[in-house]
């Protein structure tokens, strides 16, 4: 069975090799459009990015990419186009810098996740976040037990603000290594401190026996550990 392969049309299609120098000037002027339209975003758009800026920065992407390899489309239109792009999140950040309420339905607010060595479970609901996913990066920042952190914040732009106990106020905490939380149980001994899995709620009984969390209702708990960051 013979295979005929048009090379020319396999690697550049319809267009020719005369259109090539065009594309490598389009690609040029568009790369220059593009970083002229970030550095008029602001250092914030570039720096992080909150789900409205995400939102800028793939438009502005959009309107960059067809004119690169497209001869139809003239780079009048996506000049056009990221003018409106850049004047609308400029007058956007006026806007919510002016108004509060504005700058919560399109930035959000910033969520405590952690208060007091304790999981918020009611903002846990809310973010679309796993405890598995949330404690993984926990662990990123040496946390073994949430006894060593008194507050965790996520930001609008979805990173997390951690603040500490200093060692002398480390508490009793639930521990986020995954071999301790795996020796999860359902019954109690006495005499032992144990933290909920859920809500990392510290309770220790006086007779064998299982027990729901007052706090969440959960019915799992792990022995509570009260060591120090290890930096």
């Amino acid at each position: 069975m013979n295979i005929n392969i048009d090379w020319q049309n396999f690697f550049i299609g319809e267009d020719r090799w005369e259109f090539m120098p065009e594309i490598a000037l389009r690609t040029l002027i568009m790369y220059f459009i593009i970083l002229t339209g970030l550095r008029l975003l602001g250092k914030r758009g570039v720096r992080q990015l909150s789900v409205f800026e995400l939102v800028v920065i793939i438009s502005l992407g959009s309107a960059a990419g067809d004119p690169m390899f497209y001869k139809e489309i003239g780079l009048i239109v996506p000049i056009i186009i990221f003018t409106i792009i850049v004047g609308a999140y400029r007058l956007t950040t006026y806007l919510t810098a002016k108004n509060q309420k504005l700058d919560d339905l399109i930035e959000g607010r910033c969520v405590y996740l952690i208060k007091d060595g304790r999981c918020n479970t009611k903002e846990f609901g809310k973010e679309a976040l796993g405890l598995d996913e949330f404690f993984a990066e926990l662990r990123q920042k040496s946390i073994s037990h949430l006894g060593q952190v008194e507050t965790v914040i996520l930001e609008t732009s979805g990173t997390l603000s951690v603040y500490f106990y200093p060692d002398d106020k480390v508490q009793l905490g639930l521990p986020i290594l995954p071999a301790l939380f795996a020796q999860k149980t359902k019954m109690l001994s006495p005499n032992k401190d144990y933290a909920c899995i859920f809500c990392g709620n510290i309770k220790r009984i006086k007779t064998e026996a299982p027990l729901k969390c007052v706090d969440c209702g959960c019915d799992e708990w792990v022995v509570a550990i009260d060591n120090c960051r290890v930096r």
